[in-house]
């Protein structure tokens, strides 16, 4: 399934925290995202700072305004997100993941708990329906990222900022919607921004190169089955997506499911993986970051 969105459409879902996250900023200074936009509320929000942390608040307000500008500018342009998702029919062997055309390999925590992803989708069995997993990729217009380049190198920044944020956004809107309708496994969820973004809802959506999945090369896999190129992604050698501002991942619905970090990994962990995932050692050493 593909599906484009509006930058209006995907604005609300934008996480400020990491916005601001990216330029510098100390997370207090982001709830200026939550504020009425009026002068007063602005003023009273300011206010609410000691003396001496006034001035970066002022310089917070006055990029999110500038923000807020520029995304006004980008939607009157018409500029889009994109996504593409497939729900597949699955079980789990081992440390994999089963799916009718492909099989997904995962790492295993070799420290307690000793979690891997194929552990929140069941096994085949006999008497068992097959469980589900959902696979996705978003990203925003390309020409986002590149806007200003070249020409004024704070725009530049503001627009490369931006676009990553609509691209997690994206995700996020995404997710919503697998979880209350594309999938809908959780149809009666009601649930605020806030609560979004604190991962209050059923299921997790570990995205490529985090810490539960940090095998960039999974993303030849996820390539091979959704068709990146239909929503205008390339990788490139090292399984890195162009535009940069795109994510990629899994959705898994198992209501148990959590972040985790995979962490170091031991020789026999790294050879049982590779064998698994029919590559060479040194060629699958990159992708790690060994």
């Amino acid at each position: 399934m593909h599906l484009q969105y509006s930058i209006d459409e995907v604005e609300p879902y934008i996480n400020w925290l990491y916005f601001f996250h990216t330029w510098g900023f100390e997370s207090r200074f982001a709830a200026i995202a939550n504020i009425h936009g009026c002068d007063a509320c602005r003023a009273m929000w300011l206010a609410s700072f000691p003396e001496a942390s006034r001035g970066k608040a002022a310089e917070a307000m006055q990029l999110h305004k500038e923000a807020q500008r520029q995304l006004r500018a980008l939607a009157a342009d018409g500029c889009h997100t994109h996504a593409v998702v497939q729900i597949h029919e699955c079980y789990s062997n081992g440390d994999d993941i089963v799916l009718n055309n492909a099989v997904l390999c995962f790492l295993r925590q070799q420290r307690p708990p000793y979690l891997c992803l194929a552990d929140y989708v069941r096994p085949m069995a006999a008497d068992a329906a097959p469980d589900h997993i959902g696979l996705f990729a978003t990203c925003a217009d390309a020409d986002i990222e590149q806007r200003y380049a070249g020409e004024d190198d704070y725009r530049h920044l503001l627009c490369q900022t931006l676009a990553d944020r609509l691209a997690e956004a994206t995700a996020e809107l995404l997710h919503l919607q697998v979880r209350k309708q594309i999938w809908g496994y959780a149809p009666d969820e009601h649930l605020s921004i806030a609560e979004l973004h604190a991962e209050h809802f059923q299921g997790i959506r570990p995205a490529v190169g985090y810490p539960s999945l940090p095998d960039q090369s999974i993303n030849f896999d996820l390539d091979r089955i959704l068709d990146f190129a239909s929503i205008g992604i390339t990788l490139t050698q090292s399984g890195a997506m162009r535009p940069h501002a795109a994510v990629s991942g899994l959705m898994l619905s198992h209501p148990e499911a959590r972040y985790f970090s995979i962490g170091p990994i031991g020789d026999d962990q790294l050879n049982d993986y590779a064998r698994r995932r029919h590559m060479d050692l040194d060629k699958l050493r990159p992708f790690l970051n060994l």
